[in-house]
């Protein structure tokens, strides 16, 4: 993430517990997927205000955000086997195949550079480790317009709305291991991918 949009999150942090509201359905689908796993090292990129963080069971979590504000917001919500720390998706500060699993939680369409990120997750995830990502995709439905009209507007609030699956192209990486379609028009995914 650039520093314009660490900024805009650092004052979006306050409005953040509504965005959870919105979102919580979706999460408890990531959550449940994600704790039918074995104890993992397990990294969030984008770990926001941290509300979730107690849905992880028993994974050690480490989070990582550029927004300070949504750090501190964070630590409120620590169960204890949490770490934190300031860091960008697309420069993680983590040796080579440490991680378990990694979650990337209505994040890809935000970050300037999405297949970076991937990049780096892959890096730092072991030989069979898991990716979950959970995010709107733009469909090949009449939702398409929609997230094409409110394209001008997404700008302003620091994401894509016109956002596709095909746009991943370091997804290829992966192995797909499941897909979950939700949400109105299979608006919402989650991927589930395995680092060979």
């Amino acid at each position: 993430m650039t520093d314009l949009t660490a900024n805009f999150y650092n004052k979006f942090s306050i409005c953040y517990p509504l965005v959870d509201i919105l979102l919580k359905p979706q999460k408890k689908v990531l959550f449940k997927e994600v704790c039918l796993l074995p104890k993992g090292n397990l990294l969030e990129i984008g770990v926001g205000n941290g509300q979730h963080l107690k849905y992880y069971g028993e994974h050690q979590v480490t989070g990582i955000d550029t927004s300070v504000a949504m750090l501190n917001a964070a630590k409120k919500h620590n169960t204890g086997h949490v770490q934190l720390f300031e860091m960008d998706g697309k420069q993680l500060l983590f040796n080579d195949e440490v991680f378990d699993y990694a979650v990337l939680s209505h994040v890809i369409a935000v970050v300037d550079d999405p297949n970076k990120v991937l990049s780096e997750v892959y890096r730092v995830l072991k030989p069979g480790g898991k990716l979950f990502i959970l995010n709107h995709f733009t469909p090949n439905n009449w939702l398409r317009y929609v997230d094409k009209m409110f394209e001008p507007f997404s700008k302003a609030f620091y994401f894509r709305s016109v956002f596709k699956i095909s746009e991943l192209t370091f997804l290829k990486q992966f192995t797909l291991v499941k897909e979950v379609s939700f949400g109105l028009g299979s608006y919402f995914k989650l991927l589930v991918v395995e680092k060979p």
